[in-house]
């Protein structure tokens, strides 16, 4: 690849790039793993590179085992590796559900040979039921820091309290999906629009119930609230204030969440039926603005493929979700630009600092002598997203023919190609 010399199988070296938002250019020498050398670039370039860390993705869906018709861990990491991430985070929703210390471990074997590192989410609940409590001890004590019911929300505010309570005390973060499904019952697209399709809408209430409420949980309990995939300016609202507080809460939100309204999902049909659904203008312009003043903490692709088929039905039977993974990287730069300048920090910040910080795992800055995981940004003129050449087995991304002027055209794990 033009800019990366493969020097042999132990050395690589990355020319003529920014590191981060560096205005030095660079060459960057990866030797055994590590970063070897950062000195001055030698030769000159056209193109527009930046390197960052490797991204962290906190809410990813490898449907395996049991879906593998949508995904496997296998296509599922080559596509994250594209995306420029090093580590994902797998939920829990597989068939069967992850909710013993025996099935993570059944799928860290599974994961062992992936493109990416699998750190595996467990079910908060057994079967995400919302019934009894996962063995929170023996899968803390087996190196689980997330635990989801994602897909579903944990309803029952008893469990929710238990559940904080032990997590305090243990470490460990809740990842919740918040969705009263008493409020929101059938509903499919957000409620505003939703007689313009004719279905049952989703009211921004069924979110922003569960956040208010568990906000207060972990203000009483000390556990670590992480609320996942934002959509409303509410539950900004809520989240702000809450870290005015300083009560343990982070939340993140989603590339289709910070680009696209319900008014998109209004021309575009099912292929955009998401839960939670895409939202109002004004609720998009409020996540971007606590995407970059801090409110919201990271971004989370909740990378959710599905097979055609099930997405090409009406809204009432469509499936819910979107991929993510690989087209995360250009829109969220897009969202980060202002004034024509990328945030480049910032964007390491909310897709690989933050996440990781999180989920619990160690990131290095990009000095020598540090693991060289990384991923290397091209900047030019625009250029439409295509899913033709995406590495998911699944092709239901929102963003194709999507206009953005950045790529990921490397992603390094641990010294080795995983993209390119």
């Amino acid at each position: 690849m033009d800019g990366v010399k493969v020097i042999d199988d132990h050395t690589v070296i990355i020319e003529n790039v920014r590191i981060i938002d560096g205005t030095e250019r660079v060459d960057v020498t990866v030797h055994e793993g590590r970063i070897a050398r950062i000195e001055p670039a030698l030769s000159s370039a056209e193109s527009e590179r930046v390197v960052l860390p490797g991204f962290v993705d906190l809410h990813t869906h490898l449907r395996e085992p049991g879906g593998e018709v949508s995904e496997t861990i296998a296509t599922g990491t080559r596509a994250a590796a594209a995306g420029g991430y090093v580590d994902v985070f797998a939920m829990a929703n597989t068939t069967p559900v992850t909710d013993t210390l025996e099935r993570v471990l059944a799928m860290r074997e599974l994961a062992r040979d992936a493109h990416a590192r699998v750190h595996v989410v467990a079910a908060a609940t057994i079967g995400q039921a919302d019934q009894t409590l996962v063995d929170i001890s023996a899968l803390r004590n087996g190196g689980v820091t997330l635990f989801s019911d994602d897909g579903h929300c944990v309803n029952d505010e008893g469990l929710v309290h238990e559940l904080l309570q032990r997590l305090a005390q243990s470490g460990g973060v809740f990842a919740q999906h918040a969705q009263s499904q008493r409020i929101v019952q059938k509903g499919v697209i957000n409620a505003r629009v939703a007689d313009l399709v004719g279905c049952h809408g989703w009211p921004e209430a069924g979110e922003e119930a569960i956040v208010a409420r568990d906000i207060a949980i972990a203000r009483a309990t000390g556990g670590h609230l992480h609320v996942c995939h934002v959509s409303t300016k509410r539950s900004v609202d809520l989240i702000r204030w809450a870290k005015s507080v300083h009560a343990p809460v982070t939340a993140e939100v989603t590339p289709h969440h910070l680009a696209l309204s319900d008014e998109d999902a209004v021309k575009r049909g099912p292929a955009l039926k998401v839960n939670p659904p895409l939202r109002s203008l004004g609720d998009v312009s409020a996540l971007r603005e606590a995407l970059a003043d801090g409110t919201i903490d990271v971004v989370a692709t909740d990378h959710a493929p599905h097979p055609e088929a099930t997405k090409s039905k009406s809204w009432r039977d469509a499936a819910f979700g979107m991929t993510a993974i690989e087209t995360a990287l250009p829109v969220v730069a897009e969202v980060l630009t202002t004034a024509g300048r990328t945030s480049w920090s910032r964007v390491a910040e909310v897709m690989s600092v933050a996440p990781a910080r999180i989920g619990g795992l160690r990131r290095e800055s990009i000095t020598v002598g540090s693991s060289a995981d990384l991923c290397v940004i091209e900047s030019g003129p625009e250029y439409q997203l295509s899913v033709d050449d995406h590495h998911s087995r699944s092709r239901n991304s929102p963003f194709a023919g999507y206009s953005v002027r950045h790529r990921v055209i490397l992603t390094m794990l641990e010294g080795r190609i995983t993209h390119s």
